[in-house]
Order: structure tokens, then C-alpha cells, then sequence
């Protein structure tokens, strides 16, 4: 993997009170990448896909021209438009280029259509303040190449695709200073630009709501419980099936989806004998509780249940009592 420490000594002291204040907002590590992702049918036709994300939460998109979307009011930081403009120039020449290097070359390389290349560049925010910066090459999904004190690496050790492919990138030198700046000062400086930018969004606390159901029955005498939890930010978040103080084996959980409005959204199931429900409750855990637990209890789910039958089932008996009558009189 490429690393590049970019060591605080690089920055004014204005900077450094900006790294200082980000730290402290953010203790645990933060990335932004950008993901380039291009599958390569046969000599003519590729299909791309872009994106820039800060942590998990997606900052920008690319439209069908190229064109780089904002996603958030503070994606671009405090950056000037001519340093974007800069970064997008880049990036639309090695979009451009680097399919017609591939095809040219795919034979030599022994690249075989159909195939996939993804470049992921970007740098980490690390505890402690140091700041790592990247740029990854992958084929089929295993890293080859990598760019590292201003030159291509080869990651693994192969002769017919991966060193051919170092000798011929460490070629296009202007690209590889622009590269190097890129990677050593303007993405450091964005990710720090960003962060304090979007603090106020990426620091929000939203507290979950949770609620039960049951799911298909997995057999004969078993049931499915699932502890559904929306809305709520930060992503992480804990959340267990409980028995007492006994966390309950088998759970099985889903990913931890977005939401339309930036929040997260969770389900955590949980598959038991019909008859050996009693005690278990669903547990989640959040920072924005404040150290106080959701507990919500199957019993008391089962009971509303009841009444929410009751409550359904009574108008209906009346209404039928009073139709017959009515067809009684006539």
C-alpha cells in the first residue's frame, strides 16, 4: 500500500491550528477517497463509474461528462475555484488517458477482456494528527501498483503485468510531479478544509428509533424477531438481542444502510423456538443516548399486538352483530 506522511513541519501555523482543531473534533481516523472504477468490454467500449467519498458518506459525483457534482454545501471546503478546476482537469486527463495506455497495451500486459481496473487516491487522517496520503491501482480487484516518493511500485511481484505497467506510467513525468503535489499538499489540505467545512453536519447527533417485528417463519415452532433501528447519527451504533444480561448467540445483522436525510437505518434478527421467547428484549446502544439504553421488551411488542388486534377485531364483531340484525328486521 503507498504511504506518504505528510509531516505537520509541512504546514504554516494557521494550518496546524486547523489540524490541532479537526483532531480534536474528530478523534477517531477519517479518510477521503475517490474511487475510480472502469470496465473494460472489449477494444472500444468502457464504461466508468466515479465517486468521492468522505468516510461513508458520498461528498461528490461525476455526470455523463465528466462534470464533478457537489453533493453537500461544504463538499468543496474552502477551496478556490481554480484550485477545483485544477483537480478536475486532472482527473478528466486520466480518465481519458489511462483507457488508451490499457488498450494499448493489454495485450503486452496480458490484460483480457472482459476486465476491471479501480484507482482509488485520497489520504487518512490518523489519532495523533498525522495525515497519510494514497493512490492504489487495481486489476480484478487485487491492488498492483501504487505511487510512493514521487514513482510507481509495483505492490506484487509480477514480471508480466505489473512492473511493465511501473516502467511505462514512471514515463509521464509532469504527471507524476502533479501526482506527487497533489498527493503531499492539496489533498491533505482538502480533507482538512472539508472536515472543518462540514463539522456542524458530520458531528450531528440524531437519536434512533427502534421498534419490533417478527419476520417469515424460519420452521416448523421457531420464529423470527427483528429489531429494526432508523434514523439515527452517527453511523455506529450497537445493538443485540438480550436475555437478562446475556447477549443472545446467533443474531444475524443487515448492513447499516443510508437514509434519504444522512441518517442510518439497521435491522438485527434473531431466529428462537416459538415457545422460548419470554425475557428477550432488543438492546442499541448510541451516542446521542447519553448512556441511556433503548430497551425495547417482546412481551410488551406481544401485548401491543394484542390490543392493537382488540382494538380491530371489536369494531368488526359489532359491525357484523349489527348487520345481522339489521337483515334479522327486514
Amino acid at each position: 500500500m503507498a504511504i506518504m506522511f505528510v509531516q505537520l513541519s509541512m504546514y504554516n501555523f494557521g494550518c496546524l491550528c486547523v489540524v490541532i482543531c479537526v483532531f480534536n473534533a474528530f478523534q477517531e481516523e477519517v479518510s477521503f477517497k475517490i474511487i475510480y472504477r472502469s470496465s473494460f468490454y472489449n477494444h472500444s467500449w468502457v464504461k466508468s463509474k466515479h465517486s468521492a467519498c468522505l468516510g461513508d458518506l458520498q461528498t461528490h459525483a461525476w455526470d455523463n461528462s465528466g462534470s464533478i457534482i457537489s453533493l453537500r454545501p461544504w463538499s468543496n471546503g474552502n477551496f478556490s475555484k481554480e484550485e477545483i478546476k485544477e483537480l478536475v482537469e486532472f482527473n478528466h486527463a486520466l480518465s481519458i488517458e489511462l483507457p488508451l495506455q490499457l488498450h494499448k497495451h493489454a495485450r503486452q500486459w496480458q490484460l483480457k477482456y472482459p476486465f476491471e481496473i479501480q484507482v482509488t487516491t485520497g489520504c487518512e487522517l490518523h489519532p495523533g494528527g498525522a495525515i497519510v496520503a494514497f493512490y492504489r491501482f487495481a486489476y480484478q480487484g487485487s491492488e498492483l501498483l501504487h505511487f510512493q516518493n514521487s514513482s510507481w511500485l509495483p505492490s506484487v511481484k509480477d514480471e508480466i503485468t505489473a512492473q511493465p505497467m511501473c516502467r511505462r506510467f514512471n514515463q509521464y513525468h509532469d504527471a507524476k510531479k502533479i501526482l506527487q503535489r497533489i498527493l503531499s499538499d492539496t489533498c491533505p489540505r482538502f480533507l482538512l478544509s472539508i472536515l472543518d467545512a462540514g463539522k456542524a453536519d458530520l458531528q450531528r447527533e440524531v437519536k434512533p428509533e427502534a421498534w419490533l417485528s417478527t419476520g417469515p417463519n424460519p420452521g416448523p415452532h421457531r420464529q423470527m424477531l427483528v429489531c429494526h433501528v432508523s434514523g439515527f447519527h452517527p453511523k455506529p451504533i450497537w445493538v443485540q438481542w438480550m436475555r437478562g444480561e446475556q447477549v443472545q448467540q446467533g443474531t444475524q445483522q443487515s448492513g447499516i444502510l443510508p437514509n434519504a436525510d444522512g441518517t442510518w437505518y439497521l435491522q438485527v434478527f434473531l431466529e428462537v423456538e416459538a415457545t422460548e421467547t419470554s425475557g428477550l428484549y432488543c438492546r442499541v446502544t448510541h451516542s446521542s443516548l447519553g448512556g441511556q439504553d433503548i430497551l425495547l421488551y417482546l412481551e410488551r411488542h406481544h401485548s401491543s399486538m394484542g390490543l392493537i388486534l382488540l382494538a380491530v377485531m371489536v369494531p368488526l364483531v359489532l359491525l357484523t352483530a349489527l348487520a345481522f340484525w339489521l337483515r334479522k328486521r327486514w
